[in-house]
């Protein structure tokens, strides 16, 4: 009975090095180029195709003159071949790469913050404590931190998620920034003038422009509006690029307002009624990993 269990659980499959010949012909249409590839001789990939022919019955490939083609048959098998092979070289490669599970921390993180504040001051994080692993995720809306591989993640807002540990990161200001070629040498401005410009919005922050003007004390003209973006990033390009002015987190402009490439001719910072918070799940806040990044991001 044992032996009939076994035959009966064994897999139909042909050789692995069958197939890797097979698939690496497949895509050169030439056995010379999958020799070299695999570090073979021609004569084995040969081979070794000839035999997934006996073994399936079927052949894989034709000759046109000079030209090697795959049959119908050969060319519906490779796709299936080479899209299991791309999964298994995929889960390879995860279980080579994975380190000790204690040791990574996922991080959510907004574009724009990651990649003008947060980056910029890991090499620290990483001196500190290089037994962890920060990996780092991110995305323009709310992170859930209660039902994903998040460990923690850094988001914008007034400090309350429910079931949520948040600890304030920094605060934001914001400015309404534009080229010094835009004013086209006009000058002493006042901040209601802004609205004889471009004015460039942020698609998440639908609001910016109008509390920045209550904040200065502006009635709007009109209705607000002009050229839309995605992201923060895209935004402070737009402004580099003089398409109008754009109301930007002192944080992500620091370097083109020192440099003098952008300009702030309408007034100084507005506070934001909101900040940027390091956020976890209630039940985590006693992992040692968050709190080493806790430690270190608050004081960073």
């Amino acid at each position: 009975m044992n032996n009939i269990h076994e035959l009966t659980m064994r897999r139909y499959l042909p050789t692995f090095t069958a197939l890797q010949c097979f698939e690496a012909s497949a895509r050169h249409l030439n056995f010379t180029y999958a020799a070299k590839e695999l570090n073979l001789t021609q004569s084995a990939v040969s081979h070794q195709v000839r035999n997934l022919e006996t073994f399936l019955g079927v052949e894989m490939f034709k000759r046109v003159g000079k030209r090697l083609m795959l049959t119908p048959q050969g060319e519906g098998y490779a796709k299936d071949v080479a899209q299991n092979m791309d999964a298994l070289e995929a889960s390879t490669l995860s279980v080579m790469t994975r380190s000790q599970p204690a040791n990574i921390l996922n991080l959510g993180t907004l574009p724009t913050f990651g990649s003008h504040w947060l980056i910029p001051k890991l090499a620290d994080f990483a001196k500190k404590h290089p037994e962890i692993q920060l990996n780092l995720e991110t995305g323009t809306e709310a992170f859930d931190v209660h039902h994903s591989n998040l460990d923690l993640a850094i988001q914008f807002g007034n400090g309350v998620w429910p079931d949520t540990v948040a600890h304030k990161i920094v605060e934001e200001s914001t400015v309404a920034v534009c080229t010094p070629a835009l004013l086209d040498e006009v000058t002493d401005l006042e901040p209601q003038d802004v609205q004889s410009f471009p004015l460039l919005r942020l698609k998440s922050r639908s609001s910016a422009w109008l509390d920045w003007m209550q904040a200065q004390g502006i009635t709007p003209a009109g209705f607000i509006s002009g050229p839309c973006f995605e992201q923060f990033d895209m935004l402070i390009r737009a402004a580099r690029a003089g398409l109008g002015v754009a109301v930007l987190p002192t944080i992500f402009v620091e370097d083109e307002l020192e440099s003098g490439e952008l300009i702030t001719p309408f007034g100084g910072p507005v506070v934001s009624s909101n900040a940027y918070y390091l956020v976890y799940s209630q039940h985590k806040s006693g992992d040692d990993n968050i709190k080493a990044f806790r430690d270190w991001v608050l004081c960073a």
